[in-house]
């Protein structure tokens, strides 16, 4: 029986994968060889430090044991005998850091994120490359968070890395006139893997905590390694006040709890603490941001003790201005919210029909359960029980489309209307 990684060896490795990986195709380039090498030092390292120990410079063990696996891999492929002497002598004559003193080694981390956001790549397929790259995570994690078949994922990244490959891009951080781009697309691309943890878009769990605390960790080693960056700062805020409240979002059975509704002893004080602290500090100390304002209004939820104590005309404030400099349809449909909190529900269903023109909206689901509750705030129960329907009919969420179905089968018993019979 294959023994349990111990947590604390298992989140070292996770720490220490992208640092390894990054030193190989810094060095020897040819990506995917390089992180089959990791893949089998990083198996080696948790089949050895649990009953070993872990060693006193594990960064250095994993790059040792990783380049001679690299070495061992050139040498028996015939048909790149071509290139073994070359890349075999560049290898060996690498001296791995073993004396070099923990945290003190050049940490290339930032740079395989680079990599991995390369703009040639589409979102989806930055995601994941991230994600098995960077995070660690394994092909069969990474499909089963995005529900698509092992082989499926598998081949998307395969094609990512031969993208990058034809591509010509380079284990390099890219110019400075392309600094701001790539930085905004690093955030980008860790601020949906965190979102899809947080609420996954499909399946029977609300949550992958395990994918959400992996962008976390990925987004603290940027905010780590940039620290300047208020908008990185701002994204750690903003996971961390989001994440805090994981606990209370969904019940025994797994049936969400909507934020009114929560018990907010269950969130994370330590996060919501650190996570208002680091806003504090980037609007202070940078100019304001998307990733920044969101942490705002996340913090005024995090600061009521109550649903009714939340503070909606800072929330609006916040909204506004991020729809001033950042507008996008979510954006447009979170400020409709606030909008219905301050100055009723009708003010808010007014802004919706302006919202709902948007053809990026008018099929989304958020757009009628958004709708719905703001018709049952106004009383109208039997075409809030519709429009609940409607947004279960087009969530591929199962809790969600629970939840959703729940509040219009409520509302439509209080009505005494009939059961609809697209249901």
């Amino acid at each position: 029986m294959t023994r349990p990684v111990p947590q604390r060896v298992e989140r070292l490795l996770r720490e220490l994968a992208p640092q390894a990986l990054g030193v190989l195709v810094r060095r020897h380039g040819q990506f995917t060889a390089c992180e089959d090498a990791v893949q089998e030092a990083l198996l080696a390292a948790a089949k050895q430090w649990p009953t070993d120990g872990v060693p006193e410079n594990p960064r250095g063990w994993l790059i040792t044991v990783a380049t001679r696996r690299l070495i061992d891999e050139i040498r028996s492929e015939q048909s790149r005998r071509t290139r073994e002497d070359a890349t075999v002598e560049l290898a060996e004559r690498y001296e791995p850091p073993a004396d070099e003193p923990r945290g003190t080694a050049h940490d290339d981390t930032l740079t395989l994120l680079f990599l991995c956001c390369h703009p040639v790549l589409t979102p989806a397929s930055q995601i994941a490359l991230t994600l098995r790259a960077v995070a660690g995570l394994s092909t069969a994690e990474i499909a089963n968070a995005f529900l698509v078949p092992e082989a499926t994922m598998a081949q998307r990244i395969s094609r990512s890395k031969q993208t990058i490959s034809a591509h010509g891009a380079h284990f390099a951080p890219p110019p400075q006139t392309e600094m701001q781009e790539r930085m905004r697309a690093v955030r980008h691309v860790l601020y949906l893997a965190f979102n899809e943890g947080y609420t996954a878009t499909a399946g029977d769990e609300l949550q992958r905590i395990d994918l959400a605390e992996e962008a976390i960790r990925l987004t603290r080693t940027l905010n780590r390694l940039r620290p300047a960056d208020g908008e990185s700062t701002g994204l750690l805020a903003l996971m961390l006040l989001t994440h805090a409240r994981s606990a209370a979002r969904v019940d025994a059975h797994g049936a969400i709890v909507p934020l009114a509704d929560q018990d907010r002893s269950l969130w994370n004080a330590r996060a919501i603490s650190e996570g208002r602290s680091l806003i504090e500090q980037a609007l202070a100390n940078t100019g304001v941001g998307p990733y920044q304002l969101q942490a705002a209004i996340a913090a005024v939820h995090c600061e009521a003790a109550s649903a009714d104590q939340t503070d909606w005309r800072q929330i609006l404030a916040l909204h506004t201005l991020l729809h001033r400099i950042s507008p996008n349809p979510m954006i447009s449909l979170s400020r409709a919210i606030a909008v219905a909190m301050v100055h009723g529900p009708q003010a808010g269903l007014t802004q919706l029909s302006l919202i709902s023109q948007d053809p990026r909206l008018a099929e989304h689901y958020r757009l009628h359960a958004v709708r719905a509750h703001m018709l049952e705030l106004a009383g109208e129960d039997a075409s809030a029980a519709a429009a609940y329907r409607a947004a279960a009919r087009l969530t591929t969420s199962l809790p969600e489309r629970r939840y959703l179905q729940a509040r219009a089968s409520a509302l439509q018993h209080a009505t005494g209307a009939p059961a609809d019979p697209a249901r």
